[in-house]
């Protein structure tokens, strides 16, 4: 029984107000052999899915998650597969007869069952080096999953910083509602893009760099100390934090227009 009946034979005195809470709790959890406790109905309640995040996980353990989560969802999103994994589970996808969307240079994959409609807002995204691509794409991958379209325009850094003024332009006709901008090194195009623009920013530092301040830890510190209103900062290499904030600011404005 979906949500909607549930409430609907609420409405209709069919069902109590307990055995209708009771049915709700059980669609929201799916259990999967003891291992794990699926939080099916959490896109539903806050607008962003649940992730599996299989860096610490079997492959066995992914393989039974994803079987499990597509038969109550028309997609799940996978980050931080170990590259030994990845191919294994794009073979496991198409055993079940799913649709797969791979990120450049990216350890996420997006798997779906039905085409995935891009209805809700529009995010754009920007990496200072080529080096930072993966990280963004698994921000796209994480905004596609939340239905919102992607401008994207990778190695724009602000060492050759009149590269960013087309691409700019272009957004702001394009009328996104947020930009994510992944940056390493001393991650100094956060803060330039968040000086040109009149909507929020979202930064993720990167673990590009070495020597003093490496790991990205130097592009935290700088994003985080930036004079620039209107940007906000997830973790290193975060990009499904940041592709889940952007959807989110996106679809809700979506709502507003």
């Amino acid at each position: 029984m979906e949500i909607y009946e549930i409430l609907e034979s609420l409405k209709e005195g069919k069902i109590s107000v307990d055995n209708a809470k009771k049915l709700l709790s059980l669609y929201s959890i799916e259990e999967v052999e003891g291992f794990a406790k699926i939080d099916i109905n959490r896109r539903k309640r806050r607008g962003i899915p649940e992730i599996i995040f299989a860096e610490t996980k079997e492959l066995d353990e992914i393989k039974k998650i994803i079987k499990r989560t597509l038969e109550k969802a028309n997609s799940v999103m996978i980050s931080r597969i170990k590259k030994k994994d990845y191919p294994k589970i794009q073979t496991f996808a198409k055993k079940l007869k799913v649709k797969i969307k791979t990120g450049k240079k990216s350890s996420a994959l997006l798997l779906f069952k039905k085409p995935i409609k891009f209805h809700g807002g529009k995010v754009g995204i920007l990496t200072a080096g080529t080096s930072d691509i993966g990280v963004a794409e698994e921000s796209r991958l994480m905004c596609e999953a939340m239905n919102c379209k992607c401008i994207i325009s990778y190695d724009v850094g602000v060492a050759g910083i009149h590269r960013i003024f087309p691409i700019l332009k272009e957004m702001i006709e394009e009328d996104v509602d947020c930009i994510i901008v992944a940056a390493g090194m001393e991650g100094a195009l956060a803060t330039l893009v968040s000086t040109m623009v009149d909507i929020p920013i979202i930064g993720i530092p990167t673990s590009v760099g070495y020597g003093y301040g490496a790991k990205g830890i130097a592009a935290l510190a700088s994003m985080l100390q930036s004079c620039s209103l209107g940007l906000s900062v997830v973790n290193i290499d975060n990009g499904i934090a940041a592709g889940g904030i952007a959807a989110n600011i996106a679809n809700r404005s979506i709502r507003k227009k």
